[in-house]
């Protein structure tokens, strides 16, 4: 018998009016035997075209190995949205604040559905700001938006530390995400260079995962602005997406910021969600290792490969 994610969670419900089951937790996971692991995915031929017409049947997900029932699928285009717009701010970024301004305006205007989605928005340089809270409001973001900038003259000279808090800027920015039921997505503009942080790689990607957060990170880069030896944060933005299920991109002649935003806006309305119950009790809060994969050979699965099982 198939399942509807809304038919799913609706039964759940049901169970929990008549006393035989405690409170949701989340959106992915319920406080007693009942654990949901949602999974949103993107699926992609090798050339890149994206597939959205898919079954169920289509798929196969093993956690640590093991195979799982698929107990709801849907194909989501419509699902709200909270995304966190997070842009470098530091002294390598001066250059190109103006286009990253100008794309993420753009970004807003065709995304974001005043009642549905959720924004906010985040620079990070020598210190981390929240500069927008969550909000459903395009002109609460724009105002803000115009007011992100590099440090002044007179906050540089007063630096002690680092100048780039990449990493303390994810754990912070998934603090954010960690109550949000929504489908959830970090847009990181960025050179990828951490220089400070106290937080490590590590826990960047470990906090964004506990969050069932997407980390897309855009790669842009002053090709000038250290010289000989620059130093090369893509594979570090590399790894931070792989690893939460996001996307990588980098802003080149032929990929302009603008248009890798209407990529990460296609893929965001184009994903595919299904869960899983485990047949595996949780003894121990752990990560889970997820493979998601398609039954027909040669396309390419783009989502998380881990998640947190909390006891």
């Amino acid at each position: 018998m198939r399942f509807t994610r809304r038919e799913f969670l609706a039964s759940v419900v049901g169970l929990a009016a008549s006393g035989r089951l405690a409170d949701a937790q989340d959106s992915a996971t319920f406080s007693t035997s009942v654990k949901v692991v949602d999974m949103l995915a993107v699926v992609r031929t090798k050339k890149g075209e994206i597939i959205s017409n898919l079954t169920k049947d289509d798929f196969t997900i093993l956690e640590n190995g093991h195979a799982q029932s698929i107990r709801y699928f849907s194909k989501e285009t419509d699902l709200p949205l909270t995304i966190g717009l997070m842009v470098d701010t530091s002294m390598s970024q001066v250059k190109l604040l103006d286009a990253e301004r100008s794309a993420t305006f753009h970004f807003l205007d065709r995304v974001l559905r005043e009642d549905k989605d959720q924004v906010f928005l985040m620079q990070f340089d020598m210190a981390v700001m929240m500069k927008q809270g969550l909000t459903a409001s395009r002109k609460k973001l724009e105002d803000k938006l115009t007011l992100v900038d590099a440090p002044t003259r007179a906050e540089l000279s007063q630096q002690t530390g680092g100048g780039t808090l990449l990493y303390d800027a994810v754990v912070e920015a998934a603090k954010t995400m960690q109550d949000q039921h929504n489908r959830k997505a970090f847009i990181i503009m960025t050179d990828g260079v951490d220089t400070g942080s106290e937080q490590s790689l590590a826990d960047a990607i470990a906090a964004a995962q506990r969050a069932d957060t997407l980390v897309y990170s855009i790669l842009f880069s002053d090709e000038g602005y250290y010289g000989f030896g620059e130093p090369d944060g893509r594979k570090v933005l590399q790894h931070l997406s792989k690893e939460t299920g996001g996307g990588f991109f980098e802003v080149s002649k032929k990929l302009g910021i603008e248009a890798i935003f209407g990529i990460i806006e296609q893929e965001l309305r184009s994903q595919y969600s299904l869960g899983f119950v485990s047949d595996q009790p949780v003894r121990v809060s752990e990560f889970r290792a997820l493979q998601l994969a398609t039954k027909e050979k040669g396309l390419v699965v783009q989502t998380r490969d881990k998640y947190w099982a909390q006891r």
